[in-house]
Protein backbone atom coordinates (compact mmCIF):
# COMPACT_ATOMS: atom_id res chain seq x y z
CA UNK A 1 0.00 0.00 0.00
CA UNK A 2 2.78 2.56 1.02
CA UNK A 3 4.80 1.62 -2.62
CA UNK A 4 1.33 2.22 -4.33
CA UNK A 5 1.13 5.55 -2.75
CA UNK A 6 4.84 6.66 -3.27
CA UNK A 7 4.25 5.60 -7.50
CA UNK A 8 0.86 7.46 -7.28
CA UNK A 9 2.92 10.64 -5.84
CA UNK A 10 5.53 10.28 -8.32
CA UNK A 11 2.95 10.09 -10.97
CA UNK A 12 1.27 13.20 -9.93
CA UNK A 13 4.32 15.25 -9.93
CA UNK A 14 5.48 14.39 -13.40
CA UNK A 15 2.01 15.10 -14.29
CA UNK A 16 2.18 18.23 -13.12
CA UNK A 17 5.41 19.17 -14.22
CA UNK A 18 4.19 18.03 -18.29
CA UNK A 19 0.97 19.75 -17.78
CA UNK A 20 2.49 23.18 -16.46
CA UNK A 21 5.11 22.85 -19.34
CA UNK A 22 2.64 21.65 -21.92
CA UNK A 23 -0.27 24.45 -21.20
CA UNK A 24 3.07 26.76 -21.31
CA UNK A 25 4.11 25.65 -24.95
CA UNK A 26 0.29 25.01 -26.04
CA UNK A 27 -0.65 29.30 -25.39
CA UNK A 28 2.71 29.69 -27.40
CA UNK A 29 1.85 27.83 -30.44
CA UNK A 30 -1.79 29.27 -29.85
CA UNK A 31 -0.17 32.94 -30.18
CA UNK A 32 1.42 32.06 -33.87
CA UNK A 33 -1.69 30.13 -34.66
CA UNK A 34 -3.74 33.38 -34.06
CA UNK A 35 -1.09 35.77 -35.84
CA UNK A 36 -1.39 33.57 -38.85
CA UNK A 37 -4.99 33.28 -39.79
CA UNK A 38 -5.11 37.12 -38.68
CA UNK A 39 -2.53 38.09 -41.19
CA UNK A 40 -4.01 35.94 -43.33
CA UNK A 41 -7.80 37.46 -43.08
CA UNK A 42 -6.22 41.00 -43.42
CA UNK A 43 -4.46 39.61 -46.81
CA UNK A 44 -7.49 38.54 -48.00
CA UNK A 45 -9.56 41.61 -47.39
CA UNK A 46 -6.80 44.33 -48.18
CA UNK A 47 -4.44 42.62 -50.48
CA UNK A 48 -5.96 40.12 -52.75
CA UNK A 49 -8.81 42.15 -53.52
CA UNK A 50 -6.70 45.01 -54.80
CA UNK A 51 -4.09 42.92 -56.48
CA UNK A 52 -3.78 39.57 -58.84
CA UNK A 53 -2.34 36.57 -56.88
CA UNK A 54 1.10 36.46 -58.27
CA UNK A 55 2.43 33.11 -59.96
CA UNK A 56 6.44 32.11 -60.21
CA UNK A 57 5.34 31.47 -64.16
CA UNK A 58 4.35 35.51 -64.12
CA UNK A 59 8.25 36.68 -63.22
CA UNK A 60 9.81 37.02 -66.07
CA UNK A 61 13.85 37.32 -66.94
CA UNK A 62 15.09 40.35 -66.25
CA UNK A 63 16.86 42.28 -69.44
CA UNK A 64 20.22 41.34 -67.94
CA UNK A 65 19.62 38.21 -65.23
CA UNK A 66 22.43 38.25 -62.77
CA UNK A 67 24.74 34.94 -62.66
CA UNK A 68 23.38 32.68 -59.78
CA UNK A 69 26.00 30.53 -58.05
CA UNK A 70 24.59 27.16 -56.87
CA UNK A 71 26.65 25.58 -54.27
CA UNK A 72 26.11 21.65 -53.52
CA UNK A 73 28.31 20.41 -50.38
CA UNK A 74 29.07 16.12 -50.87
CA UNK A 75 30.71 13.62 -48.96
CA UNK A 76 30.12 10.55 -49.97
CA UNK A 77 27.34 11.01 -52.53
CA UNK A 78 28.13 8.80 -55.44
CA UNK A 79 24.92 6.88 -55.32
CA UNK A 80 23.30 10.60 -55.96
CA UNK A 81 24.97 13.57 -56.88
CA UNK A 82 24.91 12.88 -60.86
CA UNK A 83 21.33 12.08 -60.85
CA UNK A 84 20.84 15.31 -58.70
CA UNK A 85 23.21 17.52 -61.68
CA UNK A 86 21.78 15.89 -65.14
CA UNK A 87 17.64 16.69 -62.78
CA UNK A 88 18.72 20.05 -62.29
CA UNK A 89 20.36 20.77 -65.57
CA UNK A 90 17.25 20.03 -67.38
CA UNK A 91 14.86 21.16 -65.14
CA UNK A 92 15.97 24.98 -64.44
CA UNK A 93 14.14 27.56 -66.43
CA UNK A 94 17.19 29.96 -66.25
CA UNK A 95 19.97 30.41 -68.62
CA UNK A 96 22.91 32.35 -66.32
CA UNK A 97 23.94 30.19 -63.51
CA UNK A 98 27.08 27.84 -62.25
CA UNK A 99 26.62 24.65 -60.23
CA UNK A 100 29.77 24.14 -57.57
CA UNK A 101 29.49 20.53 -56.06
CA UNK A 102 32.10 20.32 -53.38
CA UNK A 103 33.67 16.86 -52.85
CA UNK A 104 36.81 15.64 -51.04
CA UNK A 105 40.11 13.90 -51.86
CA UNK A 106 39.25 11.00 -50.46
CA UNK A 107 35.93 10.31 -51.78
CA UNK A 108 37.06 8.80 -55.33
CA UNK A 109 33.56 7.89 -55.92
CA UNK A 110 31.83 10.84 -55.46
CA UNK A 111 34.37 12.79 -57.58
CA UNK A 112 34.00 10.03 -60.68
CA UNK A 113 29.53 10.60 -60.31
CA UNK A 114 30.35 14.53 -60.45
CA UNK A 115 33.50 14.42 -63.18
CA UNK A 116 30.45 11.84 -65.35
CA UNK A 117 28.29 15.12 -65.54
CA UNK A 118 30.14 16.70 -68.69
CA UNK A 119 28.56 20.42 -68.31
CA UNK A 120 30.01 23.62 -68.27
CA UNK A 121 27.34 25.03 -65.93
CA UNK A 122 28.78 22.16 -63.59
CA UNK A 123 32.23 23.56 -61.22
CA UNK A 124 34.09 20.15 -59.55
CA UNK A 125 35.76 21.78 -56.77
CA UNK A 126 37.71 18.97 -54.45
CA UNK A 127 38.26 20.22 -50.65
CA UNK A 128 42.00 19.80 -49.90
CA UNK A 129 41.64 17.70 -46.95
CA UNK A 130 40.25 14.23 -46.13
CA UNK A 131 36.31 14.48 -45.19
CA UNK A 132 34.53 14.40 -43.61
CA UNK A 133 35.29 17.96 -41.99
CA UNK A 134 31.81 19.84 -41.83
CA UNK A 135 29.10 21.16 -44.33
CA UNK A 136 30.18 24.61 -43.46
CA UNK A 137 33.75 24.08 -43.86
CA UNK A 138 33.00 22.40 -47.35
CA UNK A 139 30.38 25.21 -47.92
CA UNK A 140 33.33 27.67 -47.47
CA UNK A 141 36.30 26.25 -49.92
CA UNK A 142 32.99 26.04 -52.43
CA UNK A 143 32.92 30.10 -51.44
CA UNK A 144 37.02 30.10 -52.33
CA UNK A 145 35.90 28.62 -55.47
CA UNK A 146 33.00 31.14 -56.31
CA UNK A 147 35.85 33.86 -55.57
CA UNK A 148 38.07 32.20 -58.29
CA UNK A 149 35.93 31.91 -60.67
CA UNK A 150 34.51 35.38 -60.35
CA UNK A 151 38.36 36.86 -60.69
CA UNK A 152 39.05 34.14 -63.27
CA UNK A 153 36.21 35.71 -65.86
CA UNK A 154 35.61 39.13 -64.82
CA UNK A 155 32.07 38.92 -63.07
CA UNK A 156 29.75 38.67 -60.22
CA UNK A 157 27.40 36.88 -58.57
CA UNK A 158 23.78 38.33 -58.13
CA UNK A 159 23.29 35.70 -55.33
CA UNK A 160 24.40 32.24 -53.62
CA UNK A 161 21.57 29.62 -53.59
CA UNK A 162 22.58 26.54 -51.53
CA UNK A 163 20.98 22.09 -51.95
CA UNK A 164 22.12 19.55 -51.00
CA UNK A 165 23.44 16.38 -53.00
CA UNK A 166 19.74 14.66 -53.15
CA UNK A 167 17.44 17.78 -53.89
CA UNK A 168 14.78 17.85 -56.21
CA UNK A 169 15.08 21.90 -57.87
CA UNK A 170 12.14 23.51 -59.15
CA UNK A 171 12.08 25.08 -62.35
CA UNK A 172 11.15 28.37 -61.17
CA UNK A 173 13.52 28.57 -58.42
CA UNK A 174 16.05 30.58 -60.08
CA UNK A 175 13.83 33.05 -61.98
CA UNK A 176 12.26 34.09 -58.20
CA UNK A 177 16.08 34.77 -56.56
CA UNK A 178 16.51 36.29 -59.57
CA UNK A 179 13.19 39.02 -59.17
CA UNK A 180 13.61 38.97 -55.50
CA UNK A 181 17.35 39.26 -54.46
CA UNK A 182 17.58 42.82 -53.72
CA UNK A 183 14.49 43.34 -52.68
CA UNK A 184 16.12 40.69 -50.01
CA UNK A 185 19.31 39.51 -48.99
CA UNK A 186 17.96 36.48 -48.13
CA UNK A 187 14.87 34.54 -49.69
CA UNK A 188 14.05 31.25 -48.66
CA UNK A 189 11.76 29.37 -50.17
CA UNK A 190 9.32 26.34 -49.34
CA UNK A 191 11.15 22.78 -47.99
CA UNK A 192 9.05 20.06 -48.79
CA UNK A 193 9.77 16.64 -47.85
CA UNK A 194 8.96 13.83 -50.46
CA UNK A 195 6.80 10.91 -48.92
CA UNK A 196 8.18 7.66 -48.98
CA UNK A 197 5.79 4.68 -49.41
CA UNK A 198 8.27 2.29 -47.81
CA UNK A 199 8.44 4.46 -44.23
CA UNK A 200 4.85 6.13 -44.05
CA UNK A 201 5.89 7.01 -40.31
CA UNK A 202 9.64 7.95 -39.93
CA UNK A 203 9.90 9.87 -43.21
CA UNK A 204 6.24 10.64 -43.13
CA UNK A 205 6.00 12.54 -39.84
CA UNK A 206 9.10 15.58 -41.41
CA UNK A 207 6.45 16.09 -43.89
CA UNK A 208 4.07 16.46 -41.10
CA UNK A 209 6.35 18.86 -39.11
CA UNK A 210 7.50 20.89 -42.59
CA UNK A 211 4.13 21.67 -43.76
CA UNK A 212 3.31 23.04 -41.08
CA UNK A 213 6.99 25.15 -40.45
CA UNK A 214 7.13 25.84 -44.06
CA UNK A 215 3.35 27.10 -44.25
CA UNK A 216 2.75 28.96 -40.98
CA UNK A 217 5.81 29.62 -38.93
CA UNK A 218 8.35 31.10 -41.08
CA UNK A 219 5.27 33.09 -42.42
CA UNK A 220 4.55 34.44 -38.62
CA UNK A 221 7.98 34.73 -38.14
CA UNK A 222 8.04 37.31 -41.00
CA UNK A 223 5.50 38.90 -39.59
CA UNK A 224 6.40 39.90 -36.52
CA UNK A 225 9.99 41.05 -38.19
CA UNK A 226 12.32 37.73 -36.83
CA UNK A 227 14.86 37.08 -39.39
CA UNK A 228 14.45 33.89 -41.41
CA UNK A 229 16.84 31.02 -40.59
CA UNK A 230 17.62 29.00 -44.19
CA UNK A 231 16.30 26.02 -43.88
CA UNK A 232 20.05 25.03 -46.15
CA UNK A 233 18.59 24.25 -49.34
CA UNK A 234 15.97 26.34 -51.62
CA UNK A 235 17.57 29.37 -50.45
CA UNK A 236 19.66 32.14 -51.93
CA UNK A 237 21.59 35.21 -49.90
CA UNK A 238 22.97 37.90 -51.75
CA UNK A 239 26.49 37.75 -53.50
CA UNK A 240 27.23 41.16 -51.19
CA UNK A 241 25.46 40.31 -48.17
CA UNK A 242 27.84 36.94 -47.94
CA UNK A 243 30.56 38.70 -48.61
CA UNK A 244 29.66 41.12 -45.41
CA UNK A 245 29.34 38.29 -43.16
CA UNK A 246 32.46 36.66 -44.49
CA UNK A 247 34.87 40.03 -43.66
CA UNK A 248 33.07 39.34 -39.69
CA UNK A 249 34.53 35.75 -39.81
CA UNK A 250 38.10 35.71 -41.33
CA UNK A 251 36.98 35.60 -44.50
CA UNK A 252 34.59 32.35 -43.81
CA UNK A 253 30.87 33.42 -44.30
CA UNK A 254 29.69 29.55 -42.65
CA UNK A 255 30.49 28.82 -39.48
CA UNK A 256 32.93 25.83 -39.90
CA UNK A 257 32.61 24.54 -36.48
CA UNK A 258 28.65 24.84 -36.30
CA UNK A 259 26.63 21.43 -37.40
CA UNK A 260 23.70 24.16 -38.51
CA UNK A 261 25.78 27.07 -40.21
CA UNK A 262 22.31 27.40 -42.64
CA UNK A 263 20.39 28.17 -39.48
CA UNK A 264 22.95 30.38 -38.81
CA UNK A 265 23.53 32.83 -41.73
CA UNK A 266 20.25 33.70 -41.79
CA UNK A 267 19.82 35.00 -38.37
CA UNK A 268 23.68 36.66 -38.39
CA UNK A 269 22.41 38.19 -41.77
CA UNK A 270 18.86 39.57 -40.08
CA UNK A 271 21.37 40.68 -37.11
CA UNK A 272 23.32 42.74 -39.42
CA UNK A 273 19.63 44.97 -40.31
CA UNK A 274 19.13 42.89 -43.59
CA UNK A 275 15.82 41.97 -44.88
CA UNK A 276 15.32 38.52 -44.85
CA UNK A 277 12.39 36.92 -46.68
CA UNK A 278 10.29 33.52 -47.03
CA UNK A 279 8.19 33.35 -50.62
CA UNK A 280 5.65 30.85 -50.54
CA UNK A 281 4.04 31.43 -54.39
CA UNK A 282 2.12 28.81 -56.16
CA UNK A 283 4.01 27.73 -59.33
CA UNK A 284 1.26 28.66 -62.10
CA UNK A 285 -2.55 29.07 -62.86
CA UNK A 286 -4.58 26.53 -61.88
CA UNK A 287 -2.45 24.32 -60.30
CA UNK A 288 -1.84 23.76 -56.49
CA UNK A 289 2.11 22.72 -56.19
CA UNK A 290 4.02 25.76 -54.81
CA UNK A 291 7.47 26.34 -55.65
CA UNK A 292 9.92 24.66 -53.08
CA UNK A 293 12.58 22.18 -52.56
CA UNK A 294 11.89 18.80 -52.66
CA UNK A 295 13.51 15.85 -51.39
CA UNK A 296 13.97 12.55 -49.00
CA UNK A 297 14.08 12.22 -45.67
CA UNK A 298 15.75 9.90 -43.09
CA UNK A 299 13.52 6.27 -43.58
CA UNK A 300 14.80 4.27 -40.27
CA UNK A 301 14.78 5.74 -36.85
CA UNK A 302 18.75 5.76 -36.29
CA UNK A 303 19.28 7.70 -39.27
CA UNK A 304 15.97 9.92 -38.39
CA UNK A 305 17.13 10.29 -34.50
CA UNK A 306 21.20 11.23 -35.60
CA UNK A 307 19.94 13.68 -38.04
CA UNK A 308 17.68 15.69 -35.80
CA UNK A 309 20.08 15.43 -32.65
CA UNK A 310 22.79 17.59 -35.13
CA UNK A 311 19.65 20.27 -35.49
CA UNK A 312 18.57 20.18 -32.12
CA UNK A 313 22.44 20.02 -30.84
CA UNK A 314 23.04 23.01 -33.22
CA UNK A 315 20.19 25.23 -32.81
CA UNK A 316 19.09 24.78 -29.02
CA UNK A 317 22.45 23.98 -27.24
CA UNK A 318 25.40 25.04 -29.23
CA UNK A 319 22.96 27.73 -30.75
CA UNK A 320 22.58 29.50 -27.00
CA UNK A 321 26.35 29.65 -26.48
CA UNK A 322 27.40 30.84 -30.79
CA UNK A 323 24.39 33.38 -31.16
CA UNK A 324 22.77 34.30 -27.52
CA UNK A 325 19.90 36.39 -27.15
CA UNK A 326 19.88 39.54 -29.38
CA UNK A 327 17.05 41.40 -31.41
CA UNK A 328 13.46 42.43 -31.04
CA UNK A 329 11.01 40.92 -28.78
CA UNK A 330 9.78 39.01 -32.09
CA UNK A 331 13.27 37.94 -32.32
CA UNK A 332 13.90 36.61 -29.15
CA UNK A 333 10.70 34.90 -28.86
CA UNK A 334 11.36 32.50 -32.02
CA UNK A 335 14.54 31.73 -30.50
CA UNK A 336 12.92 31.00 -27.54
CA UNK A 337 10.99 28.81 -29.55
CA UNK A 338 14.07 27.32 -31.70
CA UNK A 339 15.51 26.66 -28.78
CA UNK A 340 12.54 24.37 -26.82
CA UNK A 341 13.10 21.56 -28.04
CA UNK A 342 15.68 19.67 -24.97
CA UNK A 343 12.93 21.03 -22.78
CA UNK A 344 10.20 19.63 -24.66
CA UNK A 345 11.41 16.16 -24.63
CA UNK A 346 12.12 16.22 -20.94
CA UNK A 347 8.39 17.09 -20.93
CA UNK A 348 7.25 14.14 -23.03
CA UNK A 349 9.40 12.04 -20.96
CA UNK A 350 7.47 12.89 -17.63
CA UNK A 351 4.38 12.19 -19.48
CA UNK A 352 5.02 9.26 -20.97
CA UNK A 353 6.11 8.23 -17.73
CA UNK A 354 3.12 9.47 -15.47
CA UNK A 355 0.33 7.92 -17.59
CA UNK A 356 2.62 4.72 -17.77
CA UNK A 357 2.85 4.79 -13.63
CA UNK A 358 -1.14 5.26 -13.20
CA UNK A 359 -1.67 2.51 -15.79
CA UNK A 360 -0.17 -0.06 -13.38
CA UNK A 361 -1.70 1.83 -10.70
CA UNK A 362 -5.05 1.26 -12.70
CA UNK A 363 -4.63 -1.98 -13.70
CA UNK A 364 -3.55 -3.02 -10.54
CA UNK A 365 -7.09 -2.26 -9.18
CA UNK A 366 -9.26 -3.89 -11.67
CA UNK A 367 -7.17 -6.57 -10.88
CA UNK A 368 -8.79 -6.36 -7.00
CA UNK A 369 -5.54 -5.20 -5.29
CA UNK A 370 -6.23 -3.01 -2.62
CA UNK A 371 -5.13 0.70 -4.13
CA UNK A 372 -7.12 3.63 -5.08
CA UNK A 373 -5.24 5.97 -7.29
CA UNK A 374 -7.02 9.02 -7.94
CA UNK A 375 -5.93 12.73 -9.20
CA UNK A 376 -6.60 16.03 -7.34
CA UNK A 377 -9.26 18.17 -8.44
CA UNK A 378 -6.75 20.88 -9.53
CA UNK A 379 -4.76 17.90 -11.88
CA UNK A 380 -7.75 17.23 -13.45
CA UNK A 381 -8.74 20.49 -14.77
CA UNK A 382 -5.25 20.66 -15.91
CA UNK A 383 -5.43 17.56 -18.15
CA UNK A 384 -8.59 18.70 -18.93
CA UNK A 385 -7.46 22.04 -20.79
CA UNK A 386 -4.32 20.18 -22.02
CA UNK A 387 -6.66 18.01 -23.66
CA UNK A 388 -8.23 20.42 -25.66
CA UNK A 389 -5.42 22.50 -26.29
CA UNK A 390 -4.22 18.98 -27.51
CA UNK A 391 -6.83 18.37 -29.71
CA UNK A 392 -6.59 22.00 -31.60
CA UNK A 393 -3.06 20.97 -31.96
CA UNK A 394 -3.52 18.21 -33.97
CA UNK A 395 -6.16 19.45 -35.93
CA UNK A 396 -3.64 22.25 -37.39
CA UNK A 397 -0.73 19.27 -37.48
CA UNK A 398 -3.67 17.54 -39.74
CA UNK A 399 -4.83 20.45 -41.45
CA UNK A 400 -1.53 21.79 -42.94
CA UNK A 401 -0.20 18.47 -43.98
CA UNK A 402 -3.72 17.99 -45.77
CA UNK A 403 -2.98 21.67 -47.56
CA UNK A 404 0.58 20.47 -48.68
CA UNK A 405 0.01 16.45 -49.15
CA UNK A 406 -3.29 15.90 -49.07
CA UNK A 407 -6.51 14.10 -46.71
CA UNK A 408 -4.39 11.27 -46.87
CA UNK A 409 -1.13 12.12 -44.97
CA UNK A 410 -3.18 14.60 -43.02
CA UNK A 411 -4.73 11.53 -41.36
CA UNK A 412 -1.65 9.77 -40.52
CA UNK A 413 -0.49 12.90 -39.42
CA UNK A 414 -2.18 12.21 -36.43
CA UNK A 415 -0.75 8.60 -35.11
CA UNK A 416 2.27 10.09 -36.33
CA UNK A 417 2.60 12.73 -33.67
CA UNK A 418 3.44 9.87 -31.25
CA UNK A 419 6.06 8.97 -33.67
CA UNK A 420 7.67 11.63 -33.97
CA UNK A 421 7.69 12.20 -29.89
CA UNK A 422 9.96 9.27 -30.05
CA UNK A 423 12.36 10.66 -32.68
CA UNK A 424 12.57 13.71 -30.46
CA UNK A 425 12.93 12.31 -27.11
CA UNK A 426 15.38 9.85 -28.56
CA UNK A 427 17.42 13.02 -30.68
CA UNK A 428 17.22 15.01 -27.21
CA UNK A 429 19.27 12.69 -25.82
CA UNK A 430 22.08 12.18 -28.13
CA UNK A 431 22.41 15.77 -28.68
CA UNK A 432 22.91 16.70 -24.92
CA UNK A 433 25.39 13.94 -24.83
CA UNK A 434 27.21 15.26 -27.56
CA UNK A 435 26.71 18.40 -26.35
CA UNK A 436 28.22 17.73 -23.24
CA UNK A 437 31.00 15.52 -25.12
CA UNK A 438 32.06 18.81 -26.66
CA UNK A 439 29.57 18.80 -29.47
CA UNK A 440 30.11 17.02 -32.91
CA UNK A 441 33.32 17.42 -34.64
CA UNK A 442 32.19 16.74 -38.45
CA UNK A 443 29.48 16.22 -40.99
CA UNK A 444 27.40 13.33 -39.24
CA UNK A 445 25.16 13.29 -42.53
CA UNK A 446 22.52 10.52 -43.67
CA UNK A 447 21.79 7.70 -46.64
CA UNK A 448 20.72 9.64 -49.44
CA UNK A 449 18.35 8.53 -52.83
CA UNK A 450 17.40 9.85 -55.45
CA UNK A 451 13.78 9.13 -56.87
CA UNK A 452 13.24 7.34 -59.88
CA UNK A 453 10.17 10.02 -61.05
CA UNK A 454 10.59 13.47 -60.08
CA UNK A 455 7.72 15.86 -59.21
CA UNK A 456 6.41 18.43 -61.00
Amino acid sequence: MFLAEVVSRIAAELALFAGVGFLLFAINDLAVDLIYFARSIWRSLTVYTRYPRAFASYFVFNKDPGLIAVLVPAWDESAVIASMLKATLKRLDYDHYRIFVGYYRNDPATAAAVASVSDPRVEAVEVPADGPTTKADCLNHLYDALIAYETANDCEAKAVVLHDAEDIVHRFELRIFDALIGRAAVVQLPVLPLPDPHSRWISGHYCDEFAEAHVKELVVREAIGAAIPLAGVGCAIERRALCRLAALQDGRPFAGASMTEDYEVGLRLGSLGLKTMFVRIPAQPGERAIVASRGPFPATLGSAVRQKARWLGGIALAGWDRLGWSGGLGERWMRMRDRRGPLAALLLLSAYGAALLWSQLWLAEALGAPIKARLSPGLITLLTVNGWLLAWRVLMRAAFTTTAYGWTEGLLSVPRLVVGNVIAMLAAARAVSLHLGGGAKRWDKTRHIFPAELPQ
